[in-house]
């Protein structure tokens, strides 16, 4: 059974596998960032109803959600070397391919499939804002940008961090599809070290259990940020203690 099953790898393979945690959180932070972003903007234009770029959003966060993340990064990578290639011909000039690692495509992809889910999450947050608030600030002589500073975001924060701290939560897991444009990464070491050692259910288990602390972990601070932003449930919370 020893041979069969060895729980003593689990401890041991944690060591090298969490070397590379700081690369897991790179992705899904710089991304995160990078796809709240983008994701106001489109949220921006959907709600304004842009001419042109409304009807191109609309067509962009249903390509972006109707599509798996791998085929996604699969595009990205095999897919900028091809426009690079045609800006090199286009233009004379002599962009290396070989130069861009290959963690540019992961943010590329990840940041960009990133923005479609959370801009539907930012556009239905501001949207839930009572608009007599907007209509008052108007009456008042404030500009829409103060009034999108001071009135909306404030409120449509409080709605959208639920959602938005379940979208970082997927997209930690979604980490683990970088190592097939071979980013080392946790789930990439893992492949690596079972691969080596044939103790692949060992490996994984210690892979689960840290991707499963690190999702715990965001639970715990959103939930947090959710209390402190919400003043009535905190109200709540200190009248009980």
């Amino acid at each position: 059974m020893q041979d069969i099953f060895k729980p003593s790898f689990i401890i041991e393979s944690f060591p090298e596998i969490i070397k590379f945690l700081p690369a897991t959180l790179e992705i899904a932070l710089i991304s995160s960032v990078i796809g709240i972003l983008l994701g106001f903007i489109i949220a921006i234009i959907r709600i304004k109803k842009i001419p042109l770029l409304n009807k191109l959003t609309i067509l962009y966060v249903s390509f972006m959600r109707g599509t798996p993340l791998l085929v996604q990064l699969f595009l990205a990578y095999y897919g900028t070397p091809l426009v690079i290639e045609f800006i090199n011909y286009k233009f004379s000039t002599k962009y290396n391919i070989n130069d861009i690692p290959a963690m540019v495509f992961v943010f590329l992809a990840f940041s960009l499939n990133e923005s479609a889910y959370t801009s539907e999450t930012i556009r239905g947050a501001i949207l839930s804002v009572d608009k007599k608030e907007v209509e008052a600030g108007h009456s008042i002589g404030m500009t829409s940008s103060t009034i999108m500073r001071r009135i909306i975001l404030p409120q449509a924060l409080v709605v959208a961090i639920p959602n938005l701290g379940n979208t970082l939560i997927s997209l930690i897991k979604s980490t683990s599809l970088a190592f097939t444009v071979s980013v080392m990464d946790v789930m990439g070491s893992a492949k690596v070290i079972a691969g080596r050692n044939m103790r692949f259910f060992e490996v994984y288990i210690s892979v689960a259990i840290i991707y499963w602390l690190i999702c715990l972990l965001i639970e715990i601070v959103i939930k947090k940020i959710e209390i402190k932003l919400n003043i009535q449930d905190r109200e709540v919370i200190d009248d009980r203690g």
